[in-house]
């Protein structure tokens, strides 16, 4: 992100929306489809394609005061034409959150087994460090599965990269995982 910064729009009202299902096209046209018809704007998302299933996140905001009823009875809708195994939509109000600004990445690389999402995390927690952006893939190579984790974090005040380093080694020594951290361009 660089020196861009994410902004909610303030004073008006949020929702969260979320949906699962199995891949297919049409899923984005249609349920932006229906939040268009409401005049509410896509401010952030994640969408993506995992394990054969479409899945998305996204914050929207609600600029004209719709009826939430209503919206999420033609989301409803939508679902069940899409054959979406979940849809969801939450309030979130009117309050602005500050959102942290990432400034490094991180990168695991190892065979892959259960523990090491929970590992790296728990480490960055214990350094008080934010998530801002997590992705994961499991490779084949040479028939073997490996394990590829991708983080973009926001490190607090205090905490220089080098102690970072040195704590997210630790956690790769632990699952026997090769771990990488370096500086976002520019951040």
């Amino acid at each position: 992100m660089g020196a861009e910064t994410r902004v909610r729009s303030i004073g008006m009202r949020h929702y969260a929306l979320s949906a699962i299902g199995r891949n297919r096209p049409g899923i984005v046209a249609e349920v932006s489809a229906v939040l268009l018809a409401h005049s509410l704007n896509v401010e952030d998302s994640q969408m993506t394609i995992l394990g054969g299933h479409f899945a998305m996140m996204a914050i929207v905001a609600d600029p004209n005061g719709t009826d939430r009823r209503r919206l999420a009875a033609e989301l409803d809708e939508a679902s069940v034409r899409l054959g979406l195994e979940a849809l969801s939509l939450r309030d979130l109000g009117g309050s602005d959150l500050p959102a942290p600004e990432a400034s490094h990445i991180v990168t695991v690389y190892g065979l892959d087994h259960p523990g090491i999402v929970h590992a790296v995390s728990a480490a960055l927690e214990r350094s008080g460090v934010d998530i801002t952006d997590l992705n994961t893939r499991l490779v084949s190579e040479d028939g073997e599965r490996l394990y590829v984790l991708m983080m973009e974090l926001a490190l607090p005040a205090g905490l220089t990269p080098a102690e970072l380093e040195e704590t997210l080694a630790e956690a790769g020594r632990g699952q026997g995982v090769d771990v990488t951290l370096r500086a976002l361009e520019g951040a």
